[in-house]
């Protein structure tokens, strides 16, 4: 008998496929509101589109620069100088890649080596875990407790070894919408430095706020050249579909990270990174005022229908996330729980145990997205009340 041979790679058989992802496709299924994957459902700034447009126009067509196109990495250092009060070289420190999450595949990729750890807060967005292992390494994973979700300094200390070469961090924090305060960055920066440990910081919602102050861990005092800091341009513009996402980097680490970076994917978009820069330039200050105004707008609203339908939860700090408890209203577990709810309320969310390295500590969470026109909101809204009334 011919023996059968496992023909796919070791690696990948301790993660799954996305769950938000698929949570996409069951909202499909049953014509839910999605209110599973961050994605928009509103249109992007008429700037940012008349200047992809005129790019295209312009027959800036052809691969940009590996990466990045000058004037996206100039505008971002521009950015990072009149926003932070950083001074980032955009020729040597600056890396622009297609999305925040190959931003953090190479970042792991091009620092990590087999053996290593990496701490990784949970409840975690559900790619650092895999990133890991694709390198090799053996992510640690330190929970952080409902409800206030904050990082003691003690705890964060337990968890490094002699093996530990990156602690990655996310704030404001998806799923719980945690924005980490300086005291918290500081623990993390104090440790980086005790034990000569690298950062990573995934900062893709810097600038959706409603309480605290986003604070790049690479402005406190010794981290500028341990951190590596991730964003993008796709939650700030919301054109999560045009993957041009951001890494600063000493040059050092650039110089790997843009190595990976070339071999994983070439490039970015050309025209919708000149789009990006436009938008980087032309912008100011109140479109990021209405930006966070409008978000908090939304997730008031959702946090309200959630609550009379009997969910247990807060308004975030940041980002566009609410993660849920509904105890109340079901012994089920979540990934039941949330599959019911899209086919008998009609409204997709995300089962709570993808956020966690443990599944029985996400059982009875899942996570909305609120980043919806209000009219989708509403509607999600009024069938989240409807299915309680019903008796859930």
């Amino acid at each position: 008998m011919k023996q059968t041979v496992d023909r796919t790679a070791r690696r990948t058989q301790s993660f799954t496929e996305s769950v938000i992802r698929e949570m996409t496709r069951v909202a499909k299924e049953h014509d839910a509101v999605n209110l599973a994957q961050g994605f928009p459902d509103f249109p992007a700034p008429d700037l940012l589109k008349e200047a992809a447009a005129a790019a295209i126009r312009a027959d800036v067509n052809q691969y940009a620069i590996t990466w990045g196109a000058p004037s996206l990495r100039r505008a971002l250092a521009r950015k990072y100088a009149t926003r932070y009060g950083m001074h980032v070289d955009p020729e040597r420190e600056i890396t622009v890649t297609c999305g925040a999450t190959e931003a953090m595949a190479a970042v792991m990729l091009a620092l990590i080596d087999p053996g290593d750890e990496v701490v990784i807060l949970e409840p975690f967005y559900e790619n650092y875990g895999p990133d890991a292992v694709l390198c090799a390494a053996s992510p640690v994973f330190l929970t952080l407790e409902a409800p206030a979700y904050r990082l003691e300094k003690e705890r964060l200390a337990a968890a490094i070894t002699p093996r530990t070469k990156v602690i990655a961090i996310n704030t404001p924090t998806n799923p719980t919408g945690r924005v980490f305060s300086r005291e918290e960055l500081q623990a993390v920066a104090d440790l980086c430095i005790e034990h000569d440990l690298l950062a990573i910081t995934d900062e893709i919602y810097e600038h959706i706020l409603y309480q605290g102050e986003h604070i790049p861990l690479a402005t406190l005092p010794g981290m500028a050249d341990r951190t590596v800091t991730v964003s993008g341009l796709s939650k700030t513009f919301s054109v999560t579909g045009w993957r041009v996402g951001t890494i600063v980097a000493p040059p050092d680490l650039t110089d790997a990270i843009r190595k990976v970076h070339d071999f994983l994917t070439v490039g970015s978009p050309a025209p919708l990174q000149e789009a990006c820069a436009v938008g980087l330039d032309e912008l100011g200050p109140e479109y990021y005022a209405s930006l966070a105004a409008g978000y908090a707008e939304r997730g008031a609203m959702l946090i309200a229908a959630l609550r009379d339908a009997g969910f247990r939860c807060a308004m975030p700090e940041g980002a566009y996330y609410i993660l849920a408890d509904f105890g109340e209203l079901s012994d089920e577990d979540d990934t039941t729980f949330a599959k019911r709810l899209a086919r008998e309320a009609r409204v997709a969310s995300v089962p709570g145990s993808s956020f966690f390295s443990v599944p029985e500590r996400g059982r009875s969470l899942i996570r909305f997205a609120f980043c919806n026109k209000f009219e989708t909101l509403a509607e999600a809204g009024a069938r989240l009340r409807e299915f309680a009334r019903r008796g859930a």
